[in-house]
């Protein structure tokens, strides 16, 4: 429940401390004199977002805080999963600094709008006059009757199911998207692999061919070049080699009277054997040249085949070549592979859907069920409160699955008549404000004995109702907080005169600035602010006796 609020510095409050009763808390006060200034704290705390610049004084900050008792309402897992300190009392704090920044803190910790949000969600409901407009929209219809259902873990399940569900299903969209542009693109990739698949593509054979056509290319050269070089080293009447025997033999003449000639003629004997190899290499390098016009002929066809292949597919060298087409190979591979995905993918979405489709029908027997239980009990509170004729019917209609919401596979309508002899029809049709304000009641005190909400407020429901009307709406609300805790703003003496705190919300002047304040009454102050509503500014005695005995009863 909310213990505490404390606001400073925000529009026409300065500084303000309002301790809240555990039960029903009435809020009153003239026009204008601060109650919805209150309210627009409260709401700050909450998650709403700042409106303005609202300051009592424009060079200090705005703080306000709300202290909550928080330890009976399950909300630990809440503080885990956002990763803040769970207190038994939590304080919220919003704080506005004077350039307008924004900053909220739940126990000390920085939370953003978002987590405020979620948070006060769960720990208030906020029920004002133009909130009576949300009956009339199908997520508010639903969100009653899940209320009353308790369906939240189902819902969550729905909620997963249906996600899970449009994923597996945009998957095998996407699937199908790609497999239909591979088909038309495998032909063409097969007829591309295919060619170079052909072609018997080798690393290394380019630059081996190429390499061969320049000795065939030019074989006549290459041959008279060797036999050159073997008739200049052993063949002519001055060669090499035999004129290297010759220099053996002299230094080996020489060697008896000059013993170093003989290292000479040793090294003269290695080079002799070294160019004696050298000529046996050539010549069998010119027999091995040959004049063969049909390989040459080969060779050329297939370097053209080869650099044709590489014009035609955009690519500098062989090793490109061979990596295009085992690039080309993997993609009719995916392709063939495709079809199994296919199937296994649609097996998914129809496993998914499946899911779906009972957790739906879960839901929809689950709603279903209580519509019974929101019927008699909103048209028994209708009755209690002057309406003894209203008539509430709920049609509750599955969707197909291409139509399935976040909040369910249902529609939902309710249809409404205020009197005998109307024709049921959507509520909002036919409901005048002060009906709406009192079927808005009917439902919300249903959900709030479901749904368990720490802190309900009721702000100035009370439109187009008076006498004993009032009277009744005052005592459900003194019977809904008996379960919960109950703040009310209204401008009816008969339901002031219910509450247990009540507090008068008020203006006044100090010196050039106008201040609003909050006062918790005392049991006097409390007959003489009734006895006010009841007959004006100056109760006389009959007024001051009727709050009395409203009060009292």
């Amino acid at each position: 429940m909310l213990r505490k609020l404390s606001v400073k510095n925000y529009a026409l409050i300065e500084n303000l401390d309002i301790a809240f009763h555990e039960g029903l808390n009435i809020l009153t006060g003239e026009t204008g004199a601060g109650k919805s200034i209150i309210m627009g704290a409260l709401g700050l705390i909450l998650g709403n977002r700042v409106e303005g610049r609202p300051f009592f004084d424009e060079q200090r900050k705005c703080i306000i805080e709300g202290y909550f008792q928080i330890e009976s309402y399950g909300l630990a897992d809440f503080f885990v999963e956002h990763d803040l300190d769970y207190e038994a009392e939590t304080i919220i704090r919003r704080e506005i600094a004077v350039d307008g920044k924004s900053r909220a803190f739940v126990n000390d910790s920085p939370v953003t709008l978002q987590v405020l949000k979620l948070l006060g969600e769960q720990l208030i409901d906020i029920h004002s006059q133009h909130a009576t407009l949300q009956i009339n929209t199908e997520s508010f219809q639903l969100l009653v009757l899940d209320s009353v259902a308790k369906n939240q873990q189902l819902l969550q399940g729905y909620a997963e199911g249906l996600g899970q569900y449009r994923r597996d299903e945009q998957a095998l969209k996407k699937l199908k998207e790609e497999i239909a542009a591979a088909s038309l693109e495998q032909d063409f990739n097969q007829f591309l692999h295919d060619e170079l698949e052909q072609a018997n593509l080798q690393a290394g054979e380019q630059e081996l061919l190429e390499e061969e056509q320049g000795q065939l290319e030019n074989a006549e050269e290459i041959k008279r070049g060797l036999l050159s070089a073997v008739y200049l080293l052993d063949e002519q009447e001055q060669a090499v080699v035999q004129n290297l025997r010759d220099a053996q033999q002299q230094l080996q003449n020489v060697q008896r009277f000059l013993p170093a000639g003989n290292d000479l003629a040793n090294r003269l004997q290695s080079s002799l054997i070294e160019i004696k190899d050298i000529v046996q290499e050539i010549g069998f390098m010119e027999q091995g040249v040959g004049m063969d016009q049909a390989r040459l002929d080969f060779v050329n066809e297939r370097l053209s085949t080869l650099y044709s292949l590489q014009k035609k597919h955009r690519v500098e060298n062989l090793s490109a070549l061979i990596e295009l087409q085992d690039s080309l190979a993997r993609k009719l591979e995916v392709t063939a592979n495709q079809e199994q995905e296919l199937a296994k993918q649609e097996k998914i979405v129809r496993e998914s859907l499946t899911n779906l489709m009972e957790l739906a029908t879960r839901l929809h027997a689950s709603r279903e069920a209580v519509l019974p239980t929101v019927v008699s009990h909103v048209e028994a509170v209708l009755s209690e409160v002057g309406m003894p004729n209203a008539q509430l019917k709920i049609e509750l209609h599955p969707l197909a699955v291409e139509r399935f919401k976040s909040q369910g596979a249902d529609e939902v309508q309710f249809l409404f008549s205020a009197n005998k002899g109307q024709a049921l029809q959507p509520i909002h049709k036919v409901a005048s404000g002060g009906e709406l304000s009192r079927v808005m009641l009917a439902i919300k005190s249903l959900v709030a004995q479901r749904s368990a909400l720490p802190t309900i407020i009721f702000d100035e429901i009370d439109t187009g109702i008076s006498g004993e009307v009032a009277l009744k709406v005052g005592e459900i609300m003194e019977r809904l907080s008996e379960r919960m805790q109950v703040l009310a703003i209204t401008h009816l003496p008969q339901i002031a005169s219910k509450g247990q705190a009540h507090f008068k919300v008020y203006k006044q002047d100090e010196g050039e600035r106008t201040k609003s304040n909050i006062v918790r009454l005392d049991p006097s102050e409390r007959i003489y602010e009734v006895a006010q509503m009841l007959s004006g500014a100056n109760p006389g005695a009959a007024a001051l006796e009727h709050a009395k005995q409203l009060i009292e009863d």
